[in-house]
């Protein structure tokens, strides 16, 4: 964090030096980005990332939303407008803080974006079954998302007992527990841990992390089995 001097946030060990929060899904050939963050430009150059066939949007805070500009190169690079999917309350918010995108005058060099409006319902992105899990971040409603054998979750504090039937059986889940102690709109650890024992994928990892939770490897040591922290550049493998 920007001016802070902790054991974290000085902290030596890589994983310990997080970026804004996002994943990169790759399935059947495709690649299907979960927001946009502040620092998607890094994080897309990191990890050598040249085509992003579609992006779905999880709620509209800037940390979640604030990149997209950044997408442009992918319109130069592929000649196509990029293909968003999100819901009526994430599009108003797009509108409102990329007005330059969304005016009846523009000019080149913009982003070129195809928007897919989406409620809770599933949806397809070409082939790929997208399965969308209403969750509530304090008091904004949030969607989570399931696809094939992975889900992912973030910026949630509430997890309906109705959508829980849409995780059950997946084989890897994602889950945000900001720190140890409790948060008014995050999920903390001692939550986090307690959903992952109740929906029961094969393994877990919490994301979302703050410098608050501690170091990674002092933390990860306290975890049970099949629980771990995620870190910057982790990849994932599903087998079908």
């Amino acid at each position: 964090m920007m001016g802070c001097h902790c054991k974290v946030c000085t902290s030596t060990d890589p994983k310990d030096n997080r970026l804004r929060t996002s994943v990169l899904i790759e399935v059947n050939n495709k690649r299907i980005l979960i927001d946009t963050g502040p620092d998607l430009r890094m994080q897309m150059l990191r990890e050598k990332v040249d085509d992003i066939d579609a992006i779905i949007y999880t709620h509209e805070h800037n940390d979640h939303i604030v990149g997209l500009d950044e997408i442009r190169p992918y319109n130069f690079l592929h000649k196509k407008p990029m293909d968003i999917y999100l819901s009526e309350q994430v599009e108003a918010a797009l509108r409102q803080r990329f007005h330059y995108v969304f005016g009846e005058k523009n000019y080149p060099g913009l982003p070129e974006v195809t928007l897919h409006r989406i409620t809770n319902i599933p949806f397809f992105i070409e082939d790929i079954k997208c399965i969308p899990i209403q969750l509530y971040h304090y008091h904004l409603p949030v969607f989570g998302f399931r696809i094939g054998d992975f889900t992912y979750i973030t910026d949630a504090n509430v997890l309906p007992d109705e959508e829980k039937h849409k995780i059950a059986g997946t084989k890897v889940l994602v889950i945000n527990a900001l720190r140890k102690e409790k948060h008014i709109s995050h999920f903390n650890l001692e939550e986090a841990i307690a959903l992952v024992r109740e929906l029961k994928p094969d393994i877990a990892y919490f994301t979302h992390i703050s410098h608050q939770m501690g170091l990674y490897e002092a933390v990860e040591k306290t975890l049970p089995p099949n629980m771990h922290l995620a870190f910057d550049g982790l990849v994932l493998r599903i087998d079908n």
